[in-house]
């Protein structure tokens, strides 16, 4: 059974920083690209950024310069460091799993990841 737990989400003033994780258990971790989502209320979900089983990295343009995304095959874990953070940042953020290697071509649309967390919440303030 596949296992997907976001932790890290919190209530930060605009301009600080945070880390996400995500820890999953039941598939080949290594073997798998892994993103990170997002959802804000009345918004649909959208792409944050994309690591594939090489590490080369796929980031949403708003994003870029200020979030960086990373994995740690040993403990089977995602991160989302999180600088600069803005108001437009806040949303429930979800981990999710691909059942391939690289990160698909439509990946910030969420297609080729079968497994998903519960999400966690990021709130900026101004």
């Amino acid at each position: 059974q596949v296992q997907v737990m976001e932790s890290g989400g919190d209530l930060v003033e605009a301009g600080q920083s945070l880390r996400l994780s995500c820890v999953v258990s039941g598939v080949r971790f290594e073997h798998s690209a892994m993103a990170w989502f997002r959802q804000a209320p009345g918004k649909e979900r959208e792409g944050v950024a994309c690591i594939r089983w090489d590490v080369i990295k796929k980031y949403r343009d708003n994003v870029k310069g200020r979030f960086a995304i990373s994995r740690n095959n040993a403990k089977n874990t995602l991160y989302l460091q999180m600088n600069s953070t803005k108001p437009d940042d806040t949303a429930m953020y979800y981990c999710a799993v691909a059942d391939v290697s690289y990160c698909p071509e439509y990946w910030f649309q969420g297609d080729g990841f079968p497994y998903w967390g519960q999400g966690t919440q990021v709130t900026v303030s101004l």
